[in-house]
């Protein structure tokens, strides 16, 4: 009778909600995404260009979402593992609640429908299903004491797995080991010796909030000392191709300033036809073993933009 009670209780939960998304709903969530994906439905934004957006600043990516109507996707105030370094990747969500015994009891029947490792605790399910080159992106809501959702042991985890490091709205222990990781960074809200307690998974890959920012799986990260961006997948091409350029007419304004060829007024607004021409020849003499894109990208994008 007891088995025939839980077959009847998993049957009912598989049809109810899942833990981890979907690929049908991860491909919804991310519909304008026209690229390659994993097997989760997760957008696979290519290794080369998120070495590229590592050199793009926070400023320029929050300028070009802006201007595309994304006006959510930055958070700060973070502290960082080691600050010196930046870090980019493909985002792998968790949303984390305050324990709810009948709830966590649910979460724990689904995830033994979805084959997950039910023996352990349910903050390794995440970190299972990391690829190469993710970014473990966590909604603890803040809570530091008992919100600790990883140490050095599930930190070693991660990294094995991913080769990146994590962004979690909560804390972390043993920091010590952590900084013994090498390759793994983290940006977190802070630290405490308490184990995570009170506190249970809800749902992986599904859309979640990191402080002011809307965060979707298969979102980009670009994250440094300045901050966070969370980058829709299908607009990361663009963005850093755009501002690889801004960072080219800087560099030409800066050069021209201390030249005093124009005027810090001149550079600072927009360009006339005679500072476009000058940059235009600045830009044709420039080495090309020292472009961050190919001379054609960089042509290609230049013409659409009427220089």
């Amino acid at each position: 009778m007891l088995l025939a009670v839980l077959a009847i209780l998993v049957c009912g939960f598989s049809q109810g909600q899942n833990v981890g998304s979907s690929p049908e709903y991860i491909k919804s969530l991310t519909s304008n995404w026209e690229g390659e994906r994993f097997a989760d439905g997760r957008p696979k934004v290519s290794d080369a260009v998120l070495k590229r957006l590592k050199k793009i600043r926070v400023e320029e990516a929050w300028g070009y979402l802006r201007r595309k109507g994304y006006h959510n996707q930055y958070e700060g105030n973070w502290q960082i593992i080691h600050p010196e370094e930046v870090m980019t990747g493909r985002v792998v969500t968790a949303q984390y609640m305050p324990l709810r015994p009948d709830y966590q009891r649910t979460v724990k029947l689904q995830g033994a429908v979805e084959k997950r490792d039910t023996i352990g605790g349910s903050n390794s399910w995440p970190i299972e299903i990391l690829e190469p080159g993710d970014i473990y992106v966590a909604d603890g809501y803040g809570r530091i004491i008992d919100g600790t959702l990883i140490g050095s042991n599930l930190g070693n985890a991660i990294y094995t797995n991913s080769q990146n490091g994590v962004i979690f709205n909560g804390g972390i222990r043993d920091l010590g080991g952590l900084l013994e990781i090498e390759g793994f960074n983290g940006w977190y809200r802070g630290e405490d010796p308490s184990y995570l307690q009170e506190q249970i998974l809800t749902s992986i890959n599904a859309p979640i909030r990191i402080g002011r920012a809307t965060v979707l799986p298969g979102d980009v990260v670009l994250a440094n000392r300045h901050g966070i961006m969370f980058i829709p997948a299908n607009f990361v091409d663009e963005l850093v191709l755009a501002s690889e350029v801004v960072a080219l007419r800087d560099e030409f304004g800066f050069q021209r300033l201390r030249e005093k060829k124009f005027t810090a007024g001149q550079i600072d607004t927009r360009w006339t036809d005679a500072i476009k021409a000058d940059f235009m020849k600045w830009i044709k003499n420039y080495d090309d073993s020292k472009l961050p894109m190919t001379r054609k990208e960089l042509s290609d994008y230049l013409k659409d933009n009427n220089y």
